[in-house]
């Protein structure tokens, strides 16, 4: 269970960056459950990118023998911002096709 903990961290968080996003740019907004599903998989997106890079809190779970608070905060950064950018990205895409 705790190989996956870092995981769902990101993906919570994603689903809370996503819902942020909506309420900064409202005009994007797809909604509170289509900003979370974006959210999550940008929040899945995210966590992953940053591992690769060796910067998210999959890594440093992975490397250390436990969960410490900064692989906890690597989670959560990667996941509300990649949450955040992909439903913004999706928000703007949408907006653009409508017109």
């Amino acid at each position: 269970m705790e190989e996956y903990l870092p995981l769902i961290i990101q993906l919570v968080s994603g689903a809370v960056g996503g819902n942020v996003a909506g309420k900064l740019m409202k005009g994007s907004s797809l909604g509170t459950l289509w900003n979370s599903v974006a959210g999550i998989l940008g929040g899945g997106l995210g966590g992953k990118v940053l591992g690769m890079l060796g910067l998210g809190g999959a890594a440093a779970a992975e490397a250390s023998t436990g969960m410490d608070l900064t692989s906890i905060l690597g989670s959560v950064a990667g996941g509300g911002v990649g949450g955040g950018i992909l439903m913004a990205i999706i928000g703007f895409v949408k907006k653009a096709m409508a017109k």
